[in-house]
């Protein structure tokens, strides 16, 4: 074994099993959960992929697979969850990869805010916020004013955030922050209001090439749930080319210089504004969708760069293919996942919808208001993204996500079973969503 996978994200992992084949390098995933990638390996050849089962979280033990792994070359940590740790085990064994500081950096949302202001390309710095002193929200106001976001600095998924408009919405999310665990600090910035992208980057020595930018639509105010996603946006070529410009700018001031990254924006009436840095690749069906509409597997330049090579897809011409898009299926209600209704009817609906799925049966859902809440996603193609969308939101439309009461999880009758419209249309139950600890997640 050559290169080794840290866990990875939800989808991918078939297309990044048949890179590092293509490129020669056998590959060897270590997970504490292999059942978390069954869609993925149900469709991978017999022996294809050398899955280890370990607990990821036990530094240590991780080490030791690494220390046991023949020809070691290479590692690759593209979630949020170990990201850290799988740069410090870089370091250790002496790999190609970033430098951790820089991954320690973007990872931290109020330290990348600030940077960005001192080089110029932001408007206003991150204000640190206590939730247990009652001076914070004079100060927040004063530091950031209103509307302002209050969220976690190392928060993934839309969790812990909050949108406050007004005095009496900041009072209420503190009080709320208080009794959350966050994963870093709780801190302020002003609220960037405009349509929010994803840009689809990699950099290589310094350099960065934009390969794309995808849209981001989201739930109605004040909940941040992501809930349609299309690839690539149509910018017209001198915004696009400004953009690209932009986004070296923005890698170059965190240092960051090699490796994807999935840059998210508001476009805003002053031009474009960094919601956050995510130092990987996309997470849901953002990696299928840059693959099937680049034309090339983009899987072989996160091989490559593991392994200290410059990608080849840093100077490649891209071929091109179909647009994509896709909408993540959330229930309307919390509860016991229970199946999905309506994915008979998939294969007669235009763009190739197709179900990729997330939880399985009995899992919990207990939250709606981010994404740890959708239970698959509908995915379809398109001439544009714009074409793609539509596809995808009337495939969308015909399925449905179920639920069980938790109070009547286990009944023998199934009573109170409750169906969800598996698009945008669930968002008006987000504002009941509670939040929790999040479960291994995409990262995205």
């Amino acid at each position: 074994m050559t290169v080794v996978c840290l866990e990875a994200l939800t989808f991918g992992l078939g297309h990044l099993t048949r890179a590092a084949a293509q490129l020669g390098e056998p590959l060897r995933l270590l997970t504490r959960d292999p059942a978390y990638y069954v869609y993925e390996l149900e469709r991978l050849p017999a022996g294809a992929l050398d899955v280890v089962e370990t607990d990821t979280f036990d530094t240590e033990l991780v080490a030791e697979q690494l220390g046991r792994t023949p020809d070691l070359r290479g590692l690759i940590s593209s979630t949020d969850t170990w990201m850290l740790v799988g740069a410090e085990l870089t370091a250790r064994f002496g790999l190609p990869g970033l430098d951790a500081a820089v991954l320690r950096l973007t990872r931290d949302k109020a330290a990348v805010r600030d940077r960005l202001f001192e080089a110029g390309l932001t408007r206003a710095r991150a204000a640190e916020a206590d939730s247990g002193d009652p001076a914070t929200a004079a100060l927040l106001v004063k530091a950031v004013g209103l509307p302002a976001i209050l969220k976690d600095t190392a928060g993934t998924g839309s969790q812990n955030v909050w949108l406050v408009r007004d005095e009496r919405e900041l009072d209420a999310a503190l009080a709320e922050a208080a009794g959350r665990q966050l994963k870093g600090r709780l801190f302020a910035e002003p609220y960037f209001s405009g349509p929010v992208y994803s840009a689809e980057t990699l950099t290589w020595a310094g350099r960065t090439r934009l390969l794309g930018v995808s849209s981001r639509l989201m739930s109605p105010e004040p909940h941040f749930r992501e809930e349609i996603t299309a690839f690539p946006v149509a910018f017209p070529q001198p915004r696009r080319d400004a953009l690209e410009q932009w986004l070296d700018d923005v890698l170059a001031a965190v240092g960051y210089t090699d490796r994807f990254a999935h840059v998210e924006f508001a476009l805003t009436t002053d031009g474009p504004e960094v919601v956050e840095i995510n130092p990987r690749i996309g997470g849901a069906l953002v990696g299928e969708g840059l693959c099937r509409a680049l034309g090339v597997n983009v899987y072989e330049a996160m091989v490559e760069a593991a392994l200290g090579s410059r990608p080849g897809l840093m100077d490649a011409e891209l071929p091109g293919g179909p647009a994509s898009a896709f909408v993540l299926g959330y229930p309307a209600e919390p509860g016991i996942f229970t199946g999905v209704d309506g994915l008979d009817r998939l294969p007669d609906m235009p763009g190739s919808p197709a179900w990729y799925p997330v939880k399985r049966t009995g899992d919990p859902v207990e939250h709606l208001g981010d994404s740890r809440g959708y239970a698959g996603i509908v995915y379809a193609e398109g001439e544009t993204a714009e074409l793609a969308t539509h596809c995808a939101v009337a495939a969308a439309n015909a399925v449905r996500v179920r639920t069980e009461p938790f109070r009547a999880a286990g009944a023998a009758d199934g009573a109170g079973v409750t169906d969800a419209v598996a698009t945008t249309g669930a968002t008006g139950t987000a504002a009941a969503a509670t939040a929790s600890q999040a479960g291994q997640g995409s990262g995205d």
